[in-house]
């Protein structure tokens, strides 16, 4: 079976079987090992983060009628800075979209000239996808409380 293998991916002389072999082993382990454990350990960070959150609020609202309050205006304050993080990532998306189209337009229209047809419109697909997120961003967005 080996000899078909050598076969089928080297060649009759068997010359690129060892780089053949080099990239299969290359991306098993990285599909089946590495992967997963990246994304096992981040997990794992993410849930103590979270339990450690949790833990401190529980602990401040069990405190004194201050440390409820406290611990609720802190909710809030998380909440509206993640609002405000999420919606500064949409500008910058945005933004960057609407110059990858902006680049494109200008770099197919030189390239292939004023030929047949206008295919240096297909720079207007993310033009158009950063212009309607920064309008969702400026104009439909609840702004942060």
């Amino acid at each position: 079976m080996t000899h078909y293998a050598m076969l089928l991916f080297g060649g009759p002389d068997f010359n690129n079987f060892g780089l053949w072999l080099f990239l299969s082993i290359g991306a098993v382990s990285l599909f089946v090992v590495f992967i997963p454990l990246v994304t096992w350990m981040d997990t794992r960070r993410k849930e103590r983060e979270a339990f450690y959150k949790a833990e401190t609020f529980r602990r401040l609202a069990e405190s004194t009628g201050d440390g409820a309050k406290l611990a609720l205006e802190l909710m809030r304050e998380q909440g509206r800075q993640a609002q405000i993080k999420t919606l500064e990532g949409m500008k910058i998306g945005g933004v960057i979209n609407v110059g990858v189209g902006v680049g494109l337009v200008i770099f197919l229209r030189f390239l292939l000239g004023g030929g047949t047809g206008s295919p240096y419109l297909c720079g207007l697909i993310p033009g158009m996808v950063g212009a309607g997120m920064l309008v969702y961003v400026f104009f439909l967005a609840a702004p942060p409380e």
